[in-house]
Formats: structure tokens, C-alpha cells, sequence
């Protein structure tokens, strides 16, 4: 044989192994019980199998394409346990499964469309391919929540994780959407909804730019920085939507296993529409953003996952009395389009939380202080909240009163080093039955029970107590103890011995008619206490009395707007 010869066959023979060693074949299966079965690229930078990603369920397994097996920035489908299975089949389909019943949770979707391979690049794509080598789909045509380098992501694309959404409009902006419907976001190099490009994409480059192309423009418009943006060393940069509804440029040094965040969409997770949760307020701590309940008339929907929201612990539907709101200072109640348009107002305070009240339709409003005197009213069974010392609002929510407010930090604090004290129901009982004996329980009395009733009990109380150690469950039991014990009636007041089981909680306590009246003027508006319609309108408008003749002006106003409202409202 010819030496000329010799190489040739030779070298077809090294390159026809070397494809079929990196390309997969129809029959090929990766198993989640088998922790070597995988199928990588040809660096094996890049691997395909199966894996473990939920830290809270060691049972579940998902098939990943992964950066050092550990990152993944791409699967198949959901979850599967370990008798999941991923299936090269003869006919062409890549198919996911699960359980013994070998369910099929994802798949391709290319059966006897002519695939006769696959392959894993080493840019981490996942390529089916025919008989000439087409590509017949593709993983990076298919993204799931990450974008990597070499991937071209168009306004045709979706990343997904969890509820949220990321897509690209046509205008190149970036959205982002909670459920498919809130819009939480949308920002951009161009802020004008109205100017299309033809076909707008973005590419994360290896450098740690985002990059937005089109035919229409003459170089790629760089969108997003790094932080290690042209940092030497051999690092993937890649863009990925988090399940908690944020996107981020994450960098992974080869080898190291670990990836650090090098920019974020939103800097204020708090902005993400449903963080917490339905009924969840997001607040920041020390360590970062907590999610909690908006008082203690809520409860988590799950004691062990914060983040899923809370639940009233009486529904409106059965409550016994009339709804009353809570009131969250320094909160609001995330709108975004297209909830803008048909829920928002300009009102007062009173008038924004009056017109809720009113409205059976309305879950919550939220009354802005910033100058631009909106009122936004919530009526979707789904409010997400936001409170911060420094956000100029105020928000209500309606729930089955009385309002029993969250305990502060302080006075968690003061209780832990005060054990042995007085109780603060004691001290409340003291305080609130000796104010409205003062008064000989005229206009305070009437005064004090239309606070509780629209669920401002801290104004009830002497301010110097505010700073102590109180229960306010205990609190609220005091007080609706007071005005039983003021009754005009004597057959209507309970017992000592009752009063004493009434606060211990021995005897369940009803809820205390409205204290009688003479009939007089109050915040300026006429009122007769035995005029039930009238007391439950005065009770749902009427501001807290003031010694400032121009805030009570003010105020008055606030009530005439709040009337006009409920008009346009019904």
C-alpha cells in the first residue's frame, strides 16, 4: 500500500471515530439512578445528566445540560424521581419520563421528523440533526431560564422559572411578567413602546456584555455590564431568571464549582410583583429581603416557605361583623400595568381607604404621600406588598376586624427583658376604662369605639404605652372588655368575675354594641348615636379628632372627595 494511501485512510478513520464518539445515537437513555450516566460535550466542559437541584426534596431528579456538572443552564422539562429516564428513541424523539408507569413529562418533539443524531457542543448546545447534518431543534432555540455565550435570544423566546417570565419586545426593551399577566418591568435602551426593530436579539458575550442586535443597526448596542466585565481567566458569564422573579449576569471560574452574581434587573427585589406571596408583605432585614404577614390577622399559607403567602385567619365571607381596614403605614400594594388603568384615583387618604371599604370589590388600597395624591385600589384576589420606613404611602386592607397589628421589633425586645411585669392588657384596661369614665363616656367613648372598629387600636391607647411591652391580642380583648363595662344599661355590664374570664379567655367575648350618646357634634359632622346607618358611615369616614383647625379643614375635604368617590364608584 501506498505510504500517500496509508494517511489518507488513516485520517478518515481517526475522524469518522472521533464523530461517533461525540455524537448521541438513537436508543441512547441516561437514567437518574445512575449517577455516571451522562452524555458530554467534546471538552466536557459541558455535561448532560441527571440532576439533584432541589435542596428541599433529595428525591427529585432533573435532566440538565450543566456547566462542570454543577450549574445547569438548561432542562428538560420538570422534575422526576429516581426511576426517571431520558430516552434518545429510534424514531427521532428525545423523550423525558417518569416512574415505573414511565410517564412522559417532556419531550422534543421531533418523531419521524428524520433526526438520525445528537450532539453537545461545546457551547453548551444540545443539537438534534438529519441524515445532512441539518439542525432539526436545538436547546438554545428551546431556552428554558439561562442564556450563555454563543446563544442568540429573540423577541420569539421566553425564559421561564417558576411564575415569572422574561422575554424581549420588539422595541428591545426587556420584560419581565408574573404569571403571564403583571408586567413588572420593562426597561431598555429605548423607552418607546411604539419603535420596532426588525429582528431584535440579545447575546451574552463571553466578556460579560449584553448585547442587543439587529439588521437595523449599524454595530450591537451593549445594554448590560458585568461588574467582572473583561476580567481575564477562563469564566462563564451567563444571563439567568431566577425563580424569584429577578434576571442576573452570574460568572463560574472553571473548576471552581461556585458562581457569583455580577449584575441584577432590579435592585430592590421588593419591586418583583408576588415575592411574598398572595397577601405577603416584603420588608428587609439585616440580611435582606424577609417576607412576612401584613398583621396578626394573617397567617402563612405555609409556616416552612415564607415566600408562599399568607391567608386570613377569618374570611370575609364569614365574618360575623362588618369588614373593617387595616391600616400598614410606610407600605403600598405593587401596581403595574394593566392593573394602572382602571384602579387608580386621585383621593385623600380617608377617601382612599373609605371608597375600599365601600367597595365590595376591593381587597386593599394604597394612598400615596408623594406629592401626586394617587390612590390605587386593588381588586385582583392577588396583593402584593412592600413596606419600608422611607416609602411615602399608606396602605389598607380589608379583613374581618378588630386589626391586630404585628408586634414591633422593639417591643419584642422590651417583653424578653421585662418577663414578670404587669401584663400589658392590665395597664391598657386601666388606661381605657379610666379615659372613657373621665369623659363620662360621651363623645371619647363614641370616639374610641369607631377607632377600634375601623382597626387603628394603637390610637385608643395612651401614646407613652406604645413603647412598652404589649400583647395585642390581649390589648384588643381589654378593650372590647371596657366597652362592655360601660354600657348605659347595668344588665348589659358583664360581672368582675366575668370581666376576669373575659381576659384570661376563659369566656369568648362578643363583640360590644356601639356606646350610647347624647347627640352632639363630633369632627364636625352631626351625628345620633342610636342611628345605626349613620354610626357605620361615620365609622368608615369620619377622621381621629385634632386640636389643628387646619388639619381638621383638611380632613373635611378629604370627606367631601370620599362621598363624591363612592358615588362614581356604585
Amino acid at each position: 500500500m501506498k505510504p500517500q494511501l496509508f494517511i489518507i485512510i488513516f485520517i478518515i478513520i481517526i475522524t469518522t471515530t472521533t464523530t461517533k464518539a461525540a455524537d448521541i445515537l438513537p436508543g441512547s437513555t441516561l437514567l437518574a439512578s445512575n449517577p455516571n450516566s451522562r452524555w458530554s460535550s467534546p471538552n466536557n466542559t459541558f455535561t448532560l445528566s441527571f440532576l439533584q437541584l432541589d435542596p428541599t426534596n433529595q428525591d427529585t431528579y432533573f435532566a440538565a445540560i450543566s456547566y462542570n456538572n454543577i450549574i445547569p443552564i438548561w432542562k428538560a422539562g420538570g422534575p422526576v424521581d429516581s426511576l426517571g429516564a431520558l430516552r434518545f428513541l429510534s424514531n427521532g424523539n428525545l423523550q423525558l419520563t417518569n416512574g415505573t408507569s414511565n410517564d412522559v413529562v417532556w419531550s422534543s418533539r421531533t418523531a419521524n421528523l428524520g433526526v438520525t443524531s445528537a450532539f453537545l457542543d461545546d457551547n453548551g448546545n444540545l443539537v438534534l440533526k438529519n441524515g445532512t447534518f441539518m439542525n432539526i431543534w436545538s436547546s438554545f432555540d428551546n431556552p428554558t431560564d439561562t442564556i450563555v455565550p454563543s446563544q442568540s435570544f429573540n423577541s420569539n423566546h421566553v425564559l421561564r422559572s417558576g411564575v415569572y417570565s422574561f422575554r424581549l419586545r420588539n422595541n428591545g426593551n426587556l420584560s419581565f411578567l408574573w404569571n403571564e399577566t403583571i408586567e413588572y418591568y420593562n426597561s431598555g435602551w429605548n423607552s418607546s413602546p411604539s419603535v420596532n426593530l426588525s429582528s431584535p436579539s440579545l447575546r451574552m458575550q463571553p466578556i460579560g456584555i449584553l448585547s442587543l442586535n439587529d439588521p437595523s443597526l449599524s454595530s450591537p448596542l451593549n445594554v448590560v455590564y458585568s461588574s467582572d466585565y473583561a476580567d481575564e481567566g477562563n469564566i462563564l458569564r451567563f444571563l439567568k431568571l431566577d425563580v424569584d422573579g429577578n434576571l442576573r449576569i452570574y460568572s463560574s471560574t472553571q473548576g471552581s464549582g461556585t458562581q457569583n452574581v455580577r449584575w441584577a434587573a432590579l435592585t430592590d427585589q421588593c419591586q418583583v410583583f408576588g415575592y411574598c406571596g398572595n397577601f405577603g408583605v416584603c420588608s428587609y432585614n439585616e440580611t435582606g429581603p424577609d417576607c412576612g404577614c401584613p398583621s396578626q390577622n394573617f397567617e402563612f399559607n405555609d409556616p416552612n416557605d415564607s415566600r408562599k403567602g399568607c391567608k386570613r385567619k377569618v374570611d370575609l365571607s364569614n365574618c360575623p361583623s362588618n369588614a373593617t381596614m387595616l391600616q400598614l403605614d410606610n407600605a403600598k400594594f405593587l401596581t403595574y400595568p394593566p392593573e394602572l388603568s382602571e384602579q387608580i384615583f386621585s383621593a385623600g387618604i380617608s377617601a382612599c381607604r373609605f371608597n375600599c371599604l365601600v367597595n365590595g370589590a376591593c381587597v386593599a388600597s394604597t394612598s400615596l404621600a408623594d406629592g401626586t395624591g394617587m390612590c390605587y385600589i386593588k381588586q385582583p384576589n392577588f396583593v402584593s406588598g412592600y413596606q419600608a420606613p422611607t416609602l411615602p404611602s399608606t396602605s389598607f386592607l380589608k379583613i374581618c376586624g378588630p386589626s391586630m397589628p404585628n408586634p414591633t421589633a422593639v417591643s419584642e425586645t422590651v417583653e424578653k427583658k421585662n418577663k414578670g411585669k404587669i401584663p400589658g392588657w392590665v395597664v391598657a384596661l386601666v388606661v381605657v376604662a379610666s379615659l372613657l369614665e373621665e369623659t363620662n363616656r360621651k363623645k371619647c367613648s363614641l370616639w374610641a369605639y369607631e377607632e377600634f372598629e375601623r382597626g387603628n387600636t394603637e390610637a385608643i391607647l395612651d401614646k407613652k404605652l406604645s413603647k412598652q411591652e404589649m400583647n395585642m391580642e390581649q390589648v384588643i380583648q381589654a378593650i372590647q372588655v371596657s366597652f362592655w363595662c360601660i354600657q348605659e344599661q347595668p344588665s348589659q355590664r358583664p360581672t368582675m368575675g366575668k370581666v376576669v374570664q373575659m381576659l384570661e379567655g376563659v369566656v369568648e367575648i362578643d363583640r360590644p354594641p356601639a356606646p350610647r350618646a347624647t347627640e352632639g357634634s363630633f369632627a364636625g359632622t352631626s351625628l345620633n348615636a342610636s342611628s345605626t346607618s349613620a354610626l357605620s358611615t361615620f365609622a368608615a369616614s369620619a377622621p381621629a379628632p385634632s386640636s389643628s383647625s387646619s388639619l381638621q379643614t383638611a380632613k373635611n375635604v378629604d370627606r367631601q372627595s370620599s362621598s363624591l368617590l363612592h358615588s362614581e364608584i356604585e
